[in-house]
């Protein structure tokens, strides 16, 4: 038997970024698919769909007529096509017209610090959930620390690094690393470090991308 395929996948994207969420359910439905043909790692890199806005953040539909011209009825219409997206793959998303869109920088900081302790994942899809089904407000530290904890990852230790300089300084420098590579939009996915996909695909896509890496690799 042949050993693994070794795929180390770097994504960029953004907390609030609901293809995001569910690029990667599609992405987690193409590893199982590809079994045991492949060992894959993951990890998480920081993009702000909106940096600027303060902590109260801004009502979606008002955000997506200023930055996408969406009208309101385009804009719900494109909620109603997440939310039934989402179902497919066990997600869910709460939209409703008082929904909100918030500033992730403290977020990718303590997304940054769970990197390092091998939960990283698991406190992604924690703030993908406070977000996008309890409709939580992810740029309080209380919304935070408790997806943390829900992660399975220390709460002190956590609040330890939201007031830490170094972790703003590595958000900054990965965030300026990606603009460098010229990634405007998220999800992006970096397949060891050489193979970028696009895009929110569906999982036959991933596995099609995915095969064709693994044997690059192995040529």
């Amino acid at each position: 038997m042949n050993a693994p395929a070794q795929l180390q996948i770097d994504i960029v994207s953004d907390v609030v970024c609901p293809w995001c969420a569910i690029g990667y359910a599609q992405l987690e439905r193409a590893i199982g698919t590809l079994g045991d043909r492949v060992e894959v790692g993951v990890r998480w890199h920081p993009f702000q769909l909106a940096p600027y806005l303060p902590p109260e953040g801004q009502n979606v539909a008002e955000y997506t007529k200023e930055r996408y011209g969406a009208t309101p009825e385009q804009s719900s219409s494109s909620r109603t096509r997440i939310t039934d997206a989402g179902k497919e793959l066990g997600l869910e998303f709460n939209f409703s017209a008082d929904s909100r869109i918030y500033n992730t920088r403290r977020a990718h900081k303590l997304l940054t610090w769970a990197g390092e302790t091998g939960g990283q994942t698991a406190l992604k899809k924690a703030f993908f959930n406070a977000y996008f089904t309890q409709q939580k407000n992810v740029s309080d530290d209380d919304v935070l620390l408790d997806a943390v904890e829900a992660a399975g990852l220390d709460r002190t230790a956590a609040e330890a690094a939201l007031i830490d300089p170094r972790y703003d300084a590595v958000v900054d420098a990965e965030l300026a690393h990606w603009l460098d590579q010229n990634i405007s939009g998220v999800p992006a996915f970096i397949v060891n470090g050489k193979y970028m996909i696009p895009g929110a695909q569906d999982a036959d896509t991933f596995v099609r991308v995915l095969e064709k890496v693994m044997e690059k690799e192995a040529a």
